[in-house]
């Protein structure tokens, strides 16, 4: 069953500030995920690292000190998101940005769901599932490539052809920076947001968890749409905490954007 709609007064105050906003731009996280089937990461019970300790299978020095473990984490994720598909919120945000109510979407996540689901300007801060590389030569596969490969390896390595080393997916791991491009343009987007959507994020990783405070600073808004507290609630000119499907089906619905 799913969490309550946020007061009908909090979504209608939503509206007006989208209405009102010449720019607006939305921060995803695992949330938005989790009505396809993906499981968020840091839920009681039910998030990822609830089960496994992110330090020993998505660390950088993990990938290098213990390549087969860390694939065999990282193997069963890509089984896991492979046949996943788009949901209503991600496809929600499609609505807004076709209607000229959304200039881009930053997202926290690797799982490919908002590209699958049409949105054109996207920043994937995180990196993508969509690519693995060898850190070593730069020989660089699709996802599909590397499953393949991994398939066939004895040991669950998926390897590059030419040097023979294990290739490391193209997503930001613990100890790893942020690729510089997609967080400069993410901070860019949100020091010029007029509302700044937090969808789905605990806002609590940074250096994303800071881009909120960017558009605050900046005579911006922010609204959070998540379950479960963030540090950032006393921020937010807008907080509402239900299902994410709810709420942005409400918003679309005050907005006239809903479908048919």
């Amino acid at each position: 069953m799913r969490a309550r709609i946020g007061p009908a007064a909090e979504v209608e105050r939503l509206a007006d500030l989208v209405r009102d906003a010449g720019r607006v731009v939305a921060l995803t996280g695992a949330g938005i995920s989790v009505p396809s089937g993906i499981p968020d990461f840091r839920s009681p019970q039910t998030g990822l690292w609830q089960r496994v300790d992110p330090m020993t299978v998505a660390h950088i020095d993990a990938f290098h000190r213990d390549p087969v473990r860390f694939w065999h984490f990282y193997g069963e994720r890509f089984a896991t998101l492979a046949g996943r598909q788009p949901n209503a919120a991600h496809r929600a945000l499609v609505q807004m940005e076709r209607a000229g109510m959304l200039e881009a979407v930053i997202t926290q996540n690797i799982d490919r769901l908002h590209r699958k689901a049409g949105t054109d300007q996207l920043v994937e801060v995180h990196g993508s599932i969509a690519t693995c590389s060898c850190l070593r030569c730069g020989e660089r596969v699709s996802a599909a490539q590397a499953q393949a490969r991994l398939a066939r390896e004895p040991e669950g390595v998926p390897r590059c052809s030419p040097c023979g080393s294990a290739l490391k997916p193209d997503v930001v791991l613990f100890g790893e920076l942020l690729p510089r491009e997609p967080l400069e343009r993410a901070q860019q987007l949100c020091e010029g947001a007029d509302v700044l959507l937090c969808i789905g994020s605990s806002l609590e990783v940074h250096p994303v968890a800071a881009l909120p405070e960017l558009t605050r600073a900046a005579g911006g808004a922010v609204a959070i749409v998540t379950q479960g507290p963030t540090p950032l609630d006393d921020l937010a000119s807008v907080r509402l905490s239900g299902d994410v499907v709810d709420e942005l089906d409400a918003l679309l619905s005050v907005l006239e954007l809903a479908g048919p």
